[in-house]
């Protein structure tokens, strides 16, 4: 019996040892950030998220677009940066909105969100970080007119730093009415996302 108490306690170790981490790395230009992904709370933002990572789909794209209270259109005081894929193509299919009011999340600093345009459009092709508290993206808040909001799916554990030195890269200047002058001159590269 005690032997296989033993043999039964060390197959469940090598099965927790082999079990995937939900703390993502993204090393970019800028330093590494870590993410905890937050699979109970937002699974399906997450699993999509997951899956550009482990698929190798984030790697050598970036960090395009940077939002702060100086070139936010609304003043609303938004912060926050934008990045996945360069060239703005999903991967995957769009995914179901996960409101933060189902998941008791919000987007507040260091949170990581799924970008979107109408609910059900969003993919993790394009996430933002929250630099700083935005909870005006959170389901009823002001940003949109739709008041569904952007669904919070992870948390940064480390590189909070990184995340708002990227914030204050050198912007082109244009006169776009949704986005005017928040698309870096030169995109930070995430050279590698990876599971840690």
């Amino acid at each position: 019996m005690k032997k296989f108490i033993i043999v039964s306690m060390a197959i469940a170790g090598l099965s927790a040892c082999n079990a995937k981490s939900n703390t993502v790395v993204l090393e970019t230009e800028a330093g590494n950030i870590h993410i905890q992904v937050l699979t109970k709370q937002a699974p399906i933002s997450a699993a999509d998220f997951l899956y550009y990572v482990d698929e190798g789909l984030y790697d050598n794209q970036g960090f395009y677009r940077v939002v702060h209270p100086d070139n936010d259109p609304k003043e609303m005081g938004m912060s926050l940066i934008q990045g996945g894929r360069l060239d703005l193509e999903k991967l995957t299919q769009s995914i179901d909105h996960e409101t933060t009011e189902k998941s008791g999340l919000s987007n507040i600093a260091g949170s990581v969100a799924i970008a979107r345009d109408a609910p059900g459009t969003g993919s993790a092709a394009y996430f933002f970080i929250n630099a700083e508290d935005n909870t005006f993206l959170d389901f009823g808040g002001e940003r949109n007119p739709d008041g569904q909001g952007y669904a919070v799916f992870g948390k940064v554990t480390k590189g909070l730093d990184v995340v708002r030195v990227i914030q204050q890269g050198e912007t082109n200047n244009d006169d776009d009415p949704v986005t005017p002058n928040q698309f870096l001159k030169q995109p930070v590269i995430i050279k590698k996302a990876y599971r840690k």
